[in-house]
């Protein structure tokens, strides 16, 4: 199961890009930002580990974690 970028910012009320400088610096405990170039990255976001820090219980693609 993937927890998109997107999905995870409007769960949480913030930004794309509040999401991804969390996921890059490590202050966001919920997945982890590999860089792939210069200045590019590949994210991915725990489902767990999100409803575990947020306490938001996800939903994806009909199916609850």
């Amino acid at each position: 199961m993937k927890l998109t970028i997107k999905k995870a910012a409007e769960l949480m009320n913030k930004s794309q890009q509040f999401i991804r400088i969390g996921l890059q610096n490590g202050t966001l405990p919920i997945g982890s930002a590999v860089k792939t170039g210069e200045k590019n990255y590949n994210y991915y976001i725990s489902p767990k580990l999100f409803e575990e820090f947020t306490g938001i219980k996800v939903e994806i693609e009909g199916e609850k974690i």
